[in-house]
């Protein structure tokens, strides 16, 4: 060969090594990568300060930082500012080969209206585990609505020295998905009630004229109109080609008013819109109809094109940190007692993913186990594959003392002396009524326990070392006490081994109905075993919604109870473990989008209302620093 050929062949030999070297080089870039978790450090002040001044007296990773350090690729990030990013979903294809980490839920005993720390303990776990056990951890949480923020228990970032950071940020809009899905879910509405209007004032031809315009004398059909033509059995693709008949099924929709499950939704509490009346204006032609708003929930994408626009983002759950640098994940912000209230499936898999299979992926249901965590094993559990190795239940010696008979907790109020002074006799009382019937509803799903005892200043040792034996005698894996809001991660560390420790046992897990059993029967089977109800009474409204979804053929989803998140029976008042009652079930609704049928209990409305002197009275913006005062 002459020299200058012999140049030509070493130079594509090098070209060809380079690209496989290349090559080798980008598969190990797409493998799970190790973390290299850089924990921040806390140094607690006594007393502790304001959940806002220890948030702000933290300085957060750069979440570009953060994501490196947990084995994110950076182009599976997209940054909101310096402390919060969008993860894309892509994770989810790349980490497709990774083994999950363990799953554990934090869910609670009834709550007092205070509440009693979930987020806080679920905050302080992950931080015990991440920061002092070096085990990869993940907290999983819902995205506070502005109802609790501006309403009764303002912020929900956590609290003392285990909270999300910056906690302004977590609490007030974040990355504005409440705001396009609350977005979204009006423009269904809208549309709903503009359908109607025309289809009662407009003949077959007009109708279609307008749906299927002529654009230059031709007239087509849109992707969506074809979807729809095809649903319908209607085989065509030519407008002109339309029988008199097919037309008439394409442009009706024939919605019933009063069959309308879809409401308008606000993130607001605002009583004053439970129930209103649309289309009073002359130029809707008397078409007036009542109307329900609901408080905003996070709803499920469906086929709409403008509404997966509006909501592209808001699909991508949110990353951020805790006060020790731990990741975060937000997304989803559903309350427990007239939804789901547990944050989205796809959080929770992105997390299980990126902390391997020793990690452990921490997530929080709403209110008590008997709403929150029923409703992940029976909903979430059932939608995600997902199952769960052990549940932490948050007790407070306030709220058992409420069980076991003391006197009304209200917001506002000064707590009575019985909440503050030690009373063995009323934390016993609680712990052999609620907290044993909680924990007996977490071993109905076959899921061993861990009682979480959140300690606060007015608990003595031995109301504390009651709890912890008494929970055990009631079926707990085991209990402790947990100072996570006066010391961050490192007052949690029992609770994180005692975790890790029930983690490594097998799992029973099982679903408490079959999904195919009658909307009646799953409804019974909830409030008997879960609710300790004897039975359920259904309206005759309620009877008939029964009948028509499942003549629509609904009958197989499942059951979402709106029920009082204050007792385990639909009256607020009866604390403990109520007996001898009948669970009345005045209306049943259905989140077809979402995928489950929501019982109505009792008075229960999917509106609350704000209290006399609500939150919002102590939140203020200093106009000169842009500091927000008063959010806890």
């Amino acid at each position: 060969m002459s020299s200058k050929s012999g140049f030509r062949y070493l130079t594509a030999a090098y070209r060809s090594q380079n690209v496989v070297r290349s090559g080798r080089r980008w598969l190990q870039e797409q493998q799970y990568r190790p973390w290299q978790l850089r924990s921040l450090k806390l140094q607690p002040l006594t007393p502790v300060p304001s959940d806002i001044e220890i948030s702000r007296a933290q300085t957060p990773k750069p979440v570009d930082q953060l994501a490196e350090e947990i084995g994110l690729l950076p182009e599976e990030l997209e940054a909101y500012g310096r402390s919060k990013a969008k993860v894309r979903l892509s994770l989810l294809d790349r980490l497709h080969a990774q083994p999950d980490g363990k799953y554990v839920l934090v869910a609670g005993i009834t709550p007092t209206p205070l509440g009693e720390g979930k987020s806080t303990v679920t905050i302080g776990l992950v931080q015990a585990l991440s920061a002092h056990l070096k085990l990869n951890s993940f907290a999983c949480l819902r995205q506070p609505s502005q109802g609790p923020t501006f309403g009764v228990k303002g912020g929900a970032a956590g609290g003392g020295y285990a909270q999300v950071i910056p906690m302004e940020e977590f609490n007030l809009h974040l990355t504005g998905d409440i705001h396009a899905i609350t977005a979204a879910n009006n423009l269904v509405a809208a549309a709903i009630d503009a359908r109607m209007l025309h289809e009662a004032t407009q003949s077959d031809k007009a109708l279609f004229s307008r749906l299927v315009p002529s654009v230059n004398g031709v007239r087509r059909f849109s992707p969506i109109q074809i979807s729809r033509l095809n649903r319908l059995g209607i085989n065509k693709t030519d407008p002109a080609s339309l029988t008199p008949e097919e037309i008439s099924t394409f442009v009706r929709l024939d919605l019933d008013p009063s069959k309308i499950t879809w409401q308008r939704v606000l993130d607001t509490n605002d009583r004053f819109l439970r129930k209103i009346t649309v289309g009073q204006a002359s130029t809707e032609k008397g078409q007036i109809r009542e109307v329900f708003v609901c408080i905003s929930e996070v709803k499920a994408l469906t086929e709409s094109g403008a509404l997966a626009v509006l909501m592209k983002d808001a699909i991508k759950p949110t990353l951020m940190q805790t006060l020790e640098g731990t990741p975060v994940f937000v997304h989803a912000g559903p309350f427990a007692n007239i939804a789901h209230g547990n944050s989205s499936v796809l959080a929770d898999k992105l997390a299980l993913k990126l902390v391997g299979r020793d990690g452990f992926v921490v997530t929080e249901a709403g209110f008590g186990a008997d709403i929150g965590m029923e409703k992940f094993f029976n909903i979430k559990c059932r939608a995600s594959g997902l199952r769960p190795n052990v549940v932490v239940l948050v007790a407070t010696v306030r709220a058992l003392k409420m069980h076991g008979g003391g006197p009304n907790v209200s917001a506002g109020a000064p707590l009575p002396r019985e909440y503050i002074d030690e009373n063995l006799s009323l934390v016993a009382g609680g712990c052999h009524s609620n907290l044993r019937k909680q924990i007996q509803i977490a071993h109905l799903f076959g899921v061993p326990v861990v009682v979480a005892l959140n300690v606060f200043r007015t608990d003595t040792q031995a109301e504390i070392d009651l709890v912890c034996q008494l929970a055990k005698e009631c079926g707990a894996s085991d209990a402790v006490p947990c100072h996570h809001w006066a010391q961050g991660g490192r007052g949690s560390l029992e609770l994180a081994q005692a975790v890790n420790e029930a983690a490594s046992r097998p799992s029973n897990f099982q679903f408490l109905y079959n999904k195919e059993m009658p909307i009646v029967e799953k409804i019974r089977t909830i409030a008997k075993k879960v609710y300790g109800a004897d039975d359920i009474k259904l309206s005759p409204e309620a009877e008939a919604k029964i009948d028509y979804y499942s003549q629509q053929g609904y009958g197989s989803l499942p059951i979402c109870m709106a029920k009082t998140h204050l007792s385990l029976s639909h009256m607020p008042d009866k604390k403990g473990a109520p007996t001898g009652f009948v669970l009345p079930i005045r209306d049943v609704r259905a989140s077809i989008g979402a995928g489950f049928v929501y019982p109505l209990v009792g008075t229960m409305s999917t509106m609350p209302g704000l209290p006399t002197r609500p939150c919002f009275y102590d939140i203020d913006l200093d106009p000169v620093t842009e500091e927000i005062t008063g959010l806890f």
